[in-house]
């Protein structure tokens, strides 16, 4: 598919009765796995690629960012959509800027969130993060393909808990173009149904966090049109690869490899 197609089909996929799964591969490796099992769609995710160079969440330039995502929507012929974090910048110039750039490494979707970054003021003020949100909107809309464009509100992933300013915020960030509206942290069921409510576009929510045992049926039945799972994955198969160094230090055994993949398994996979 071409960037026009695949944006068409991502578009489609918010449309659909019911919910759908974006998981988060964090390379090429992970995207092609994913695209094998059959999955619709892919998003990055800023933490799990941040991680397999060694490096935090929002610590990655996005000259860098923007080579990995080109990497993983040429990696398989899905539709991609990007965590682009808060667009590398405060400005709303440096916004729009990020989204052309995003738009021209083949991606048809990408994020702008309201956290700043600063731990002295962790979200932007509402007008300022509006204004943010406008400038991407119009940057995504005036490209000559769909690109879906998610606003999040980040209020619960820096110790807020107000679901009133939350909503309010994501009203604010439909008005202003965004396509898609999500509010990561929300745990509570009855909280993602009262969003789900209270807005015009579909929601993105995530799981993957320890606190929410939430399914896809239970999301799909409130409403809840796209669920990603961020750094889920990627924490998953650390988890997995700690475990097994911790068993090979501190034992000398080596019996992680029985829950190991099978070579000819994963081999198969990768076939042309």
């Amino acid at each position: 598919m071409n960037q026009a197609e695949k944006g068409k089909v991502f578009r489609s996929l918010h449309e659909c009765a019911g919910a759908f799964i974006i998981p988060n591969p964090y390379d090429v490796g992970t995207a092609r796995l994913l695209a094998h099992l059959g999955f619709e769609a892919l998003a990055t995710t800023s933490a799990g690629f941040a991680f397999t160079v060694g490096r935090r969440d929002n610590t990655v330039d996005r000259e860098r960012v923007m080579r990995h995502v080109a990497d993983v929507v040429s990696a398989t012929d899905l539709p991609v959509s990007a965590d682009l974090g808060n667009c590398f910048g405060d400005a709303p110039e440096t916004v729009a800027e990020t989204i052309q750039m995003a738009a021209a490494t083949g991606l048809v979707g990408g994020s702008v969130e309201d956290m700043t970054g600063n731990s002295d003021n962790p979200i932007y003020d509402f007008d300022f993060a509006v204004e943010r949100v406008r400038a991407a909107a119009e940057a995504a809309h005036s490209l000559p393909f769909d690109f879906t464009l998610t606003a999040r509100a980040e209020n619960y992933l820096v110790g807020r808990a107000d679901l009133a300013d939350t909503i309010k915020r994501l009203q604010a960030y439909a008005k202003a173009g965004a396509d898609v509206l999500f509010a990561p942290g929300l745990t509570k069921m009855e909280d993602i149904a009262s969003l789900v409510k209270a807005v015009d576009r579909p929601i993105n929510v995530i799981m993957g966090l320890q606190s929410v045992r939430l399914n896809l049926a239970e999301l799909s039945e409130i409403g809840v049109k796209r669920i990603s799972v961020g750094s889920a994955l990627s924490r998953a198969a650390l988890g997995a690869f700690l475990r097994a160094a911790q068993e090979m230090k501190t034992h000398g055994t080596f019996t992680f490899a029985d829950e190991a993949v099978s070579f000819r398994e994963i081999s198969d996979m990768f076939k042309p």
